[in-house]
């Protein structure tokens, strides 16, 4: 650390010393205020560095918590106010130049841990004197029998001088003699106390075994138990203690008297109480957080044979404008008053809501009943978030999509369920949004698969999974191969063969085409010429490739293109680019620049799928495009004898005006030697369908079936 003005040094005992000011007062260290503040500079040091490290520590915060004890802090009010100064001060002075969100949430894990370390310590320092005034004790106790005044000097000193609660009675529950601290942790005088027997002392939230320990330590079966009891004060409020009860035997081995040790834990019970709430709530809104929601869920789903359960996950329709628009403070102040609507609907037993993160929330229901119970649950959410929300003088509508899930207990995982949930939501969502969904366990296997695949693209093409599969471009004159239609395949390890409407949206989706359809045009180029060199005598021979419309926006689209070529020793003229109809259509001279430019050099360009959306037959001469690709559809008329003659005629008046713009037509989708026979007539240049073949590995191209696909 620099030694510097103000640098790091300077602000870890600036945070050190406020430490020392806030805890000092409460300490039992004979130190000086500026000693005790050396004593906690390393400490400081300690969740600095916890706080920066590349991996986050909990043993650090449990270290410092337990050194707090080893300073003589050991009053709870010490741990309370150092958590305060952690919480105020730590990110403020020793978190410079790091994520200020990442490093409050180190933070919040930091206290914890010192509160923890804390508790452990100050526990382990309470039995250890416990057992020195045992040992005492069971000392003193053949004078004990004679006199309490009379009892040895070291009993005495240690009876007196103990931090913790100590009483004496007699197998009958009568007090003989308490301590001081005993008395202080009452609140009442010594004869006050004498008055009372042990036995009156029960409470509401004993333990069951609590009185049946006594009960067998008073008889001489045990020689001691340990539990946690609460007491009423005089006053009504209750102390919390940690409580051991020995039993004192005489010379001759027989039960005489009880003695009990008791550490006040009320302040760490608060404090742990506090801890909690903190670590299951959300400090925003004060809703049950994730952590909270996973334990209630998965509660409920491990609910007894006729129980169910009903989960509604709700999203926010258009809460990221709030945010952006009028900023985060304001879409606080939307996340609070939403959530106090939401948590207006679960009212019910059984019936929670709790926050996820962000702007989602759940709610969930549980019960015999939960098929109609969450339905009416969902209705009520939806019904709530109708009004307008005032912030900032603005009247906001809130809208969500929620996605419901509801079913049997013991079926399912909290995982599941809720990965179910967040799916039905999008799709509730993708529908529009201010609806509810029931979940589908189709659409959930469906959407799951999705993701796994969308999650498995980027390695895929890296692991070579994907492979192509070429079906022939015949020429209708001849009947001579005169090219191919590259279409990649997708070869997954779990479900097999994929066909490119399977992936290819996905990868559109995550920016995986560029890569892929590079790599589809290499290997298509690198095979085209491998034709050639084999059917040198053919004639000419065309690769036709498909283009997304998202590799049209890449500015490496020609140079890549370029490269292939030149690289394969391959002409413009052998390559073909399909591109839909609907991308073409309509496109602004931006987008289509680089189609000119590599149609300028001699790369033809197919308008694939033409005739399936609303062409605008006159765009056709300011498109940089040779080829039209007429759609299956237009020829499953001729599939029938005779043909419709109005679809023969739209066919022949498509075909006339190509020709007429010098532009060659290709027919998709050639099931029979029928459909081939009119389509030659009607003067179609080329075709490809299963009546020649299917598509297949490279190395069968020219096997040409010629037998009618329909059966």
């Amino acid at each position: 650390m620099s030694a510097g003005p103000d640098g790091p040094e300077d602000r870890l005992r600036r945070f050190a010393t406020i430490w020392s000011r806030a805890v000092f007062p409460v300490t039992s260290t004979s130190s000086t205020r500026p000693e005790f503040e050396e004593q906690l500079l390393p400490l400081a040091r300690r969740l600095s560095e916890a706080l920066r490290a590349r991996a986050f520590d909990a043993d650090e915060g449990r270290a410092v918590g337990a050194a707090l004890i080893a300073s003589h802090c050991t009053d709870p009010e010490a741990l309370s106010r150092s958590l305060d100064c952690v919480d105020a001060y730590l990110v403020l002075y020793c978190g410079d130049g790091g994520d200020q969100e990442d490093l409050r949430a180190r933070s919040g894990r930091l206290q914890h841990a010192m509160a923890a370390g804390f508790a452990q310590a100050l526990r382990e320092r309470t039995l250890a004197e416990q057992e020195a005034i045992s040992a005492a004790a069971l000392k003193a106790q053949g004078v004990v029998a004679q006199a309490l005044h009379d009892t040895e000097a070291r009993f005495r000193a240690v009876f007196e001088g103990a931090a913790i609660g100590i009483g004496i009675a007699d197998l009958a529950g009568n007090i003989l003699q308490v301590n001081g601290a005993l008395l202080r942790m009452f609140g009442v005088s010594e004869q006050a106390i004498r008055t009372r027997n042990v036995k009156e002392w029960t409470h509401p939230e004993d333990a069951p075994q609590t009185w049946k320990l006594y009960d067998e330590l008073v008889r001489g079966e045990r020689e001691h138990y340990h539990v946690e009891k609460a007491f009423y004060r005089p006053d009504g409020t209750v102390l919390w203690t940690n409580l051991t009860v020995s039993l004192l035997r005489d010379a001759d081995g027989e039960p005489q008297y009880q003695l009990a040790l008791m550490e006040d834990t009320t302040e760490r019970r608060l404090l742990n109480l506090r801890l909690r709430y903190e670590a299951t709530h959300d400090a925003l809104t004060g809703l049950p957080n994730r952590t909270f929601f996973f334990e209630r869920l998965e509660k409920a789903l491990g609910a007894g044979e006729g129980q169910r359960f009903g989960l509604c996950y709700l999203d926010l329709d258009g809460f990221k404008t709030v945010n952006d628009s009028l900023g985060h403070a304001a879409g606080d102040r939307l996340l609070v008053e939403v959530a106090d609507r939401l948590q207006s609907c679960a009212t019910a037993p059984g019936e929670m809501v709790a926050r996820l993160g962000g702007d989602e929330f759940v709610a969930l229901t549980t019960g015999p009943d939960t098929e109609r119970e969450v339905d009416e649950l969902a209705s009520r959410i939806m019904n709530v978030l109708v009004a307008p929300i005032s912030v900032d003088g603005r009247e906001l509508t809130v809208r969500g999509s929620i996605g419901i899930v509801e079913g049997p207990a013991g079926e399912r995982s909290p995982a599941e369920v809720l990965r179910s949930a967040d799916i039905t939501m999008y799709r509730a969502k993708s529908a529009g949004g201010n609806r509810f969904e029931l979940a589908d366990e189709e659409a959930d296997a469906r959407a799951i698969t999705r993701h796994g695949l969308t999650t498995a693209l980027p390695t895929a093409l890296d692991r070579g999974e994907f492979f192509i599969e070429y079906q022939p471009l015949v020429h209708l004159g001849d009947g001579s191969v005169r090219g191919a239609e590259a279409l990649v395949r997708w070869l997954h390890p779990q479900h097999g063969v994929l066909g490119p409407d399977r992936f290819i949206p996905l990868a559109e989706h995550t920016g995986l085409i560029v890569p892929l359809g590079r790599w589809v045009l290499e290997q298509s180029v690198r095979q085209a010429r491998a034709w050639r060199e084999r059917h040198d005598d053919a004639g000419p021979f065309r690769i036709n490739v498909n283009l997304s419309p998202c590799q049209l926006t890449h500015p490496g689209l020609v140079q890549d293109t370029v490269d292939i070529l030149e690289r394969a020793g391959m002409a413009p003229d052998a390559l073909c680019l399909e591109v839909t109809e609907s991308a073409l259509i309509g496109a602004d001279d931006a987008l289509l620049k680089p189609l000119r430019r590599l149609a300028d050099m001699g790369v033809d360009i197919a308008l694939d799928d033409f005739g399936t959306g609303y062409s605008n037959l006159a765009n056709l001469r300011r498109l940089p495009v040779s080829i039209l690709k007429l759609d299956r559809s237009f020829t499953q008329s001729m599939q029938r004898f005779p043909a419709d003659p109005v679809d023969l005629k739209i066919v022949e008046g498509i075909v006339s005006l190509a020709h007429s713009l010098n532009l060659a037509v290709t027919v998709e989708g050639v099931e029979t030697g029928a459909q081939a026979e009119q389509l030659r007539i009607l003067g179609c240049d080329t075709a490809q369908g299963w009546y020649y073949a299917r598509p297949g590995p490279p190395e069968r191209l020219h096997e040409l079936a010629l037998v009618d696909a329909t059966g």
